[in-house]
This record gives structure tokens, C-alpha cells and sequence, in this order.
């Protein structure tokens, strides 16, 4: 069946309000606030215009536990420098572990290529908690410091975090597949005091050794007192103290909780640092927990019979998203491994296997599974009703093999980033899923299209901005007293408004689709073009697996050149019947202005380690930048990836293109 974009593919079922989260949440606002409200424009449009009143509402319909009460909700609402809840002392820690009452419930279900399963209750992650937190403590971890993790995602990871966190000690982690290099640029900013590390894993059926590179980066970070080896895998690190040791020797440890004021330092979270050096942007307790909890409940619409799976590194926010679905008791799978070993199908067999009710699948995975065929209905009991989806934009072809595959399950394409933790625009129980866009914006969170001007525009691309204060807004980067590289980052194009960075649009009914990074769009003729739309078509193209555009812009004003660059499936060639097709399909489906000027092969397109395709850097290149200006090995997927770029750059195969 042929889709087009906007098509309904799920509408709320009729009973939406008595069934969701959000429903609930708007019939308690009915019986405490005296407030009616049925539909996600009246709740959203009162959620950012009464800040007050939506953010408390929140915090008190969660039971948010505040060791000392706040005295406003938002003492300043200027950006950025926006103060919320002052005087309010709490843990994030203390509500990802439930209570007593929940000891018996699944909390962790650990799923990896390197050991056997493992799962954890509530009752068994708050004793490794307490018990790694008295081991910190007599390591002399003390609030303020920071702890951090080289690590797969493992339970261990999640155990460390929590015990950093209820010490009012600051949490950052990369992932095990990292290079020294990109480990280092972002631990060192921080200065670390304690490092966990794995001596190694398997990446579906190869051994990994990282002892070589957890001493590089030891080497490197001399405020570390202290190495700790979670005893992962088969190798162990020499001269590191033994996890499984320190945890023993804490037998009967209490668990307590540092109380911390709102915006004191949770986590840090990296940028990728495929660009310059990775910023590393700080996370408080109260921000990351109330948007946590709104968006995970009222957003994707989880509680204590849910169970979520979404394939992710310890390096990406969609990490921190996933451990805190236990804020609101729902279980988590944490997965370790090649995602695609042996096929595609082991996620969805996951899923199936563990009973995961919401699972995240990123858009190219979706894609893939839909080039190959593959059938989720031989897979598997799946009781998938919600996949959610983010990293990139999401064709309507993609809803609608998830709608065929997955019937009645909602569809929930977001957009947002490490930058709020969170989403920016998704969808939620109210909202109807539309193919090839996402259904609207985030509760909180007052997002809109603007021109060059600072212009509203609704049904036409503009820059992705957000016009009032979010509590998950950083609270800054580390190393930067003065706040001059976050304001640079975010508030010097359009003063006191948040710039996302993104390429989006906006319709009349709230849906919106993104384009692409606002950095990476492409202005031929004086017309911006999103990068989005050319993948969509480009790799529906039989023969093509994947593709990157770059447009070289003309210094006399002409319409510069336009590159395609792609790689093709195992066993084809790019030959001049492909090129003929392509040129073909972007004609037909967009316009002759999409038209490459050259479409060129490529082995691998740059990526970085969370899988967003590197426009600007392959662009940079190809205007003459150095590659080591332009990116570190380290954070890229595919290490030689940029090298094809480098080689044309200096080929001088690239046409002057004439006004």
C-alpha cells in the first residue's frame, strides 16, 4: 500500500483519556487545579505559558520527595541564567530506587554477547547501590567530585551512576569502543577521581581487549586516585582495584541520599567532538528528574507494568532516557553488543524475549529491517505498544512498515538532544501519528520555526528555537565560569532564545518534520534545501545502502556544486545506470534543484559514534580544511571514513562551478 507524507498511521483510540498516563494526569488536574483540559494543545499551550503552575503540577503529581522545600517554582525566567525551584534539596538517586514497597519488582533485565543474563530487582540494584556507595565513600569520593565510567552499557554502569549520584558526586561515562583519544579530550576536562573501566567485551563474535587503551587513558588523567575494573569479560586490568571485591567488603551497607539543590551536577554529557573539542555539558538532579519524569509518562506514556529496551551506548543521552524509565517504575533491558549480530533480527528478538512493552529503534535500523524483508510476525511474542524512534528523521515509508508490522502499536518519532537530555518534539497518547512528520511539541517545552530574523514562520523551514526556559537546560558547561562558550552555543543568534541547531518545519496542526542540522542545509540558488529529504529518496533507490550530500557554495553567488555521495549495496558498482536512477528519483520526487552535480561512491559515510551522519566535516574537508582540524579518528564510527573526502580534497576533481 502506497503512503504519503502526513498520512494518519495511528489516531488515539477513543477511551485515550481513561487509558494514558497523560490522561490521568489531566484528570488530576481537573480534581486538584480545577483546570479542564482534554486535548494536547490546551495542555501544552497552558504548560508554557503558566510555568508555575505546570511545573509544580508535575512535581507534586509525581511525588517529587524535596528534603527542604522551594520557594517559587521560577525565580528567573531570563536565557540563559533561568533559576528554578530555589531552596529545594533533593537526589535524583532516591527516585530512580523506588521504595521498599517495590524490592520485588524487576527493575533490570541485562542482556549482552559477553556473559549470561542477568537481572536485577529493585530490592537487589538499591543493595549494589548502597553497597557501592560505602565503597566510594572509603575510596574518598565526597560531593562534588566526579566519578567516571569507560564502560559498556552493563548494569555496573547503572549501579555507579546512582551510588555517584547519592553521594552528590558528578557522573560522565564513554563507552568501551571509544579511542583513547576521544576519552581523554572529555575526561580531562572534568578531572575525574575515580575511573571504572572493562578490560574488554565481545562485539558479537569478536574479543575486544581494551587493557592497551584503558592505560593510555589512565596515564592521561592525573587526578585519578583511584582505577576500578568491573570484571567484564575475560581480561582484567592490571594494578585496578576489583569491583566485586569493593561491593563484597560493603555487606549491610545502608543506603542514604546527599540531599543537593535543584541544579546541582548530576551527569555530564559530551557533544561528539567530531567538530572541535567535544563541550561538556552539565545536567542538574531537579532538571533531569522532573523532565524525566513528565516526559517518560506523560510523553511515552510508561508506568510499572512497562518494560523498556532501546539499544544504546553509555555515551549517548538516550542512555540517561533509558535508566530513568525507573523514575517511574518501569523496568529497563540494558543491551551489550553488536546490535546486528548475527542479523537484524536480534533486537526485535529481544524485545520479544524479555517481554519490552516500549522499545526504541533508531530510523536506519527501522530502514534496514524494511530493505531486507524482515517479518517481526516469525520473531516472537512481541508486546511492543509503543517504538519510539530519534537520531534522525524517519520516511513515511518507514511508519508504514512499523504500522503493517507492529499493528496498533503507537509510533513515537522524536527530535531533541543531549543538550536537554529529553526531547524537543514528539509524540504523545493525544496526538495522532502522521507518516513522515512528528506529531507536535513536548509538554514544556515552547518550540518554534524561526526566519533569519527572529520571525515566527509556520509552513516553511526555519531554525528550531525554543523561546522560554526548560529545567532540563544545562546548567552549564564545565571549564567555562563566565558561561561564554554555552551562551556562544546557544543564545548569540537570536538573544535570549534558545538555537537548537536544527532545520525544521512547522505545520498548522502542530506536526513538524526536521531537515536536517541548520549548519548542514544546503542554499542552492539562494534556496535552503534540508539534508533529510535527499536520503529519504536517495536510499529508496535499490542498489544504494546509504548516502551523504554536501553542497559547496559558490563564492560569486552562482548555485555551487552539489556532491552526492554513496554507498552502495554489497555486489553493486556505481555505474551509469545507478547514477541514471538517481538522478531520476531525486528529479521526480523533489525537483531538478536536488539534482547532484556529481554523485560519487564512497566505501562508508562519516558518522560519529552514535551513528549522525558528518556533513559539515566532510564538507570542511572538501574546501581544504586539515583533517585533523576538522575531526578526531576517535569519534568517528568508521575511522577511515573521512579519508575518500581528504583524497578528493586534494585530487582537484571538484568542478568550479560559474555563476
Amino acid at each position: 500500500m502506497s503512503i504519503e507524507q502526513g498520512d494518519v498511521v495511528w489516531s488515539p483510540p477513543a477511551d485515550i483519556l481513561e487509558t494514558s498516563r497523560v490522561g490521568e494526569f489531566l484528570a488530576w488536574l481537573a480534581r486538584e487545579r480545577d483546570l479542564e483540559m482534554t486535548s494536547h494543545e490546551e495542555l501544552w499551550r497552558w504548560s508554557v505559558t503558566d510555568f508555575d503552575g505546570f511545573w509544580s503540577a508535575v512535581w507534586e503529581f509525581f511525588g517529587v520527595r524535596s528534603h527542604s522545600p522551594y520557594d517559587t517554582v521560577l525565580a528567573s525566567r531570563e536565557m540563559p541564567g533561568a533559576r528554578w525551584f530555589p531552596g529545594a534539596t533533593l537526589n535524583y538517586a532516591e527516585h530512580a530506587l523506588g521504595t521498599d514497597e517495590d524490592r520485588d519488582r524487576v527493575a533490570v533485565l541485562g542482556r549482552s554477547q559477553t556473559r549470561a543474563d542477568v537481572e536485577l530487582t529493585f530490592g537487589d540494584l538499591r543493595d549494589q547501590v548502597a553497597r557501592a556507595r560505602a565503597a566510594l565513600q572509603r575510596l574518598g569520593v565526597r560531593r562534588g567530585d566526579r566519578v567516571a565510567g569507560y564502560l559498556p552499557n552493563i548494569p555496573e554502569a547503572l549501579v555507579a551512576y546512582l551510588a555517584t549520584a547519592s553521594l552528590g558526586a558528578t557522573w560522565a561515562s564513554c563507552a568501551s569502543e571509544f579511542g583513547p583519544r576521544s576519552v581523554i579530550d572529555r575526561f580531562a576536562q572534568i578531572e575525574p577521581v575515580v575511573l571504572l573501566v572493562a578490560g574488554g567485551y565481545r562485539y558479537g563474535a569478536k574479543d575486544v581487549d581494551r587493557q592497551g587503551q584503558v592505560a593510555e587513558i589512565r596515564a592521561e588523567l592525573p587526578a585519578v586516585r583511584h582505577v576500578i575494573d568491573v570484571e567484564y569479560g575475560a581480561h582484567r586490568v592490571d594494578d585496578a582495584l576489583s569491583w566485586t571485591s569493593l561491593l563484597d567488603a560493603e555487606e549491610g551497607a545502608e543506603l542514604a541520599f546527599e540531599p543537593v539543590p535543584f541544579d546541582h551536577p548530576l551527569v555530564v554529557l559530551f557533544s561528539s567532538g567530531t567538530t572541535g573539542r567535544p563541550k561538556a555539558i552539565v545536567h542538574g538532579h531537579g532538571g533531569i528528574l522532573l523532565e524525566h519524569l513528565k516526559n517518560h509518562a506523560l510523553s511515552w506514556d510508561m508506568g510499572p507494568d512497562d518494560r523498556m529496551l532501546w539499544f544504546s551506548t553509555t555515551a549517548w543521552m538516550m542512555w540517561n532516557a533509558l535508566v530513568s524509565s525507573l523514575l517511574v517504575r518501569s523496568s529497563i533491558v540494558m543491551v551489550d553488543g553488536n546490535p546486528m549480530h548475527p542479523d537484524l533480527t536480534w533486537q526485535w528478538r529481544l524485545a520479544a524475549s524479555t517481554g519490552a512493552t516500549v522499545m526504541g529503534a533508531s530510523p536506519g535500523f527501522v530502514m534496514a529491517c524494511r530493505k531486507a524483508d524482515v517479518d517481526l510476525k516469525t520473531l516472537g511474542d512481541l508486546r511492543i505498544r509503543i517504538l519510539g524512534s530519534a537520531g534522525a528523521p524517519l520516511p513515511p515509508e518507514g511508519y508504514a512498515w512499523l504500522r503493517d508490522q507492529l499493528p496498533g502499536a503507537q509510533i513515537n518519532v522524536g527530535s531533541g538532544g543531549t543538550d536537554v537530555c529529553s526531547g524537543i518534539v514528539q509524540n504523545n497518547p493525544l496526538l495522532p501519528v502522521y507518516a513522515g512528520e512528528i506529531s507536535g511539541r513536548c509538554l514544556g517545552v515552547d518550540a518554534h520555526a524561526y526566519d533569519e530574523s527572529g520571525r515566527p514562520v509556520t509552513g516553511t523551514l526555519g531554525e528550531l528555537v525554543i523561546t522560554s526556559p526548560m529545567p532540563s537546560m544545562p546548567v552549564g558547561f564545565w571549564g567555562d565560569p563566565d558561561g561564554s562558550r554555552y551562551r556562544a552555543a546557544y543564545f548569540d543568534h537570536y538573544p535570549g532564545v534558545w538555537r537548537h541547531g536544527d532545520w525544521i518545519l512547522f505545520h498548522d496542526n502542530g506536526s513538524c518534520h526536521v531537515a536536517g542540522r541548520s549548519d548542514a542545509t544546503l542554499n542552492r540558488g539562494g534556496v535552503r534545501l534540508g539534508t533529510a529529504e535527499f536520503y529519504r529518496v536517495a536510499e529508496e533507490v535499490d542498489g544504494v545502502a546509504d548516502s551523504l550530500v554536501v553542497h559547496l557554495e559558490d563564492p560569486e553567488g552562482g548555485n555551487g556544486e552539489l556532491l552526492l555521495f554513496v554507498v552502495t549495496d554489497d555486489g553493486v558498482r556505481l555505474d551509469d545506470l545507478l547514477r541514471a536512477r538517481l538522478v531520476g528519483a531525486l528529479r521526480s520526487a523533489l525537483s531538478p534543484r536536488h539534482i547532484p552535480d556529481q554523485v560519487i561512491e564512497v566505501p562508508a559515510v562519516p558518522r560519529n559514534l552514535t551513528g549522525k551522519k558528518l556533513e559539515l566535516p566532510a564538507k570542511r574537508i572538501l574546501q581544504g580544511a586539515r583533517m585533523e582540524d576538522v575531526a578526531s579518528r576517535d569519534a568517528l564510527a568508521n575511522p577511515t571514513s573521512l579519508d575518500p573526502f581528504v583524497a578528493l580534497a586534494r585530487s582537484g576533481a571538484l568542478r568550479k562551478v560559474d555563476a
